[in-house]
């Protein structure tokens, strides 16, 4: 099983930047039974969304044939009340980059104002055995709509 805390991406550009959509509604799984008379998203899981959002620039970043895994997350700020219901824009950027590893940032943002940031995220690279089923996850997943989709090469064997 999966877990994705990124709804669907809105915005990417190869080598710099990132930006998707995440709502919190009341009826996940993880909210049950938690706060049960005032319930919170928990901070783990925007930092979480920050983490993957910056793992898929980086695989993106790499046309797929390079996977990711964060090593290190410095300098991180998570909001203590933020409610089931709300919608966020979960933002990436990477900062530098090299074939062993990439250094990037991320931040959560709900009407505008940040509340959430990862300041240093470092992800260690490592060869992807199989792009194509990369890039089917990208797609699976509804990270590519819009403008996202035409940027992508198409997977072997034509298209999804």
């Amino acid at each position: 099983m999966r877990f994705l805390y990124i709804d669907r991406m809105t915005r990417v550009e190869r080598g710099k930047s990132i930006s998707g959509t995440k709502t919190f509604p009341l009826s996940e799984a993880y909210l049950k039974g938690h706060f049960s008379k005032a319930p919170l998203i928990p901070g783990s899981l925007l930092i979480e969304a920050m983490a993957q959002i910056a793992g898929w620039l980086v695989v993106y970043s790499y046309d797929f044939k390079t996977s990711c895994v964060i090593s290190i997350m410095e300098e991180v700020r998570v909001p203590a009340g933020l409610r089931p219901g709300a919608a966020v824009q979960v933002h990436g950027e990477m900062t530098d980059t090299n074939r062993r590893g990439s250094l990037c940032r991320a931040w959560v943002e709900q009407d505008g104002e940040t509340i959430a940031e990862g300041g240093r995220l470092v992800f260690s690279h490592f060869k992807t055995k199989d792009p194509a089923w990369l890039i089917q996850q990208f797609r699976c997943h509804g990270w590519l709509d819009g403008e996202v989709a035409p940027a992508l090469p198409a997977p072997p064997g034509g298209s999804p």
